[in-house]
């Protein structure tokens, strides 16, 4: 018989770029006591996303973080300034990425590959607190 299980994961974030969350997750998930389903996480943002990412090398999250800043830089350029020069690269690279993630649940762990982990992606310099949503159906 199928279940459901879902809950909201607080993240604040000391610094823009790579944020590693995958122990919160593997915690919440033997938590609901689903074995095997299909989870669902959601950043309930606009100036933050969500990426499963390299976790064993802080470089390949320093290039990353490099790149992006590159491709939408701080600037007083935009027309949407209404929180600062971070506000509207913030929406950029949130729309470059994603808000949601798909990962499959089996023995009661999320199956995820072995150098891969969760990551809040922070967009904003002055780094609110996020919601990330967690829905788990399985059995």
């Amino acid at each position: 018989m199928l279940s459901q299980a879902h809950g909201i994961l607080p993240i604040r974030a000391t610094r823009p770029g790579l944020h590693e969350f995958t122990k919160n997750v593997r915690d919440w998930v033997a938590a609901t006591g689903i074995r095997d389903g299909l989870l669902t996480l959601f950043c309930r943002h606009t100036s933050a996303s969500l990426l499963i990412q390299e976790n064993a090398a802080p470089a390949a999250r320093r290039d990353l973080e490099r790149y992006f800043a590159r491709l939408a830089p701080e600037s007083t350029g935009y027309e949407h300034d209404d929180e600062g020069p971070d506000d509207m690269p913030a929406h950029l690279r949130s729309a470059l990425t994603a808000t949601q993630l798909s990962i499959p649940v089996a023995g009661g762990e999320p199956v995820l590959g072995t150098w891969q982990g969760i990551f809040l992606f922070e967009h904003r310099s002055n780094t609110p607190e996020r919601e990330i949503a967690l829905h788990l159906v399985g059995e």
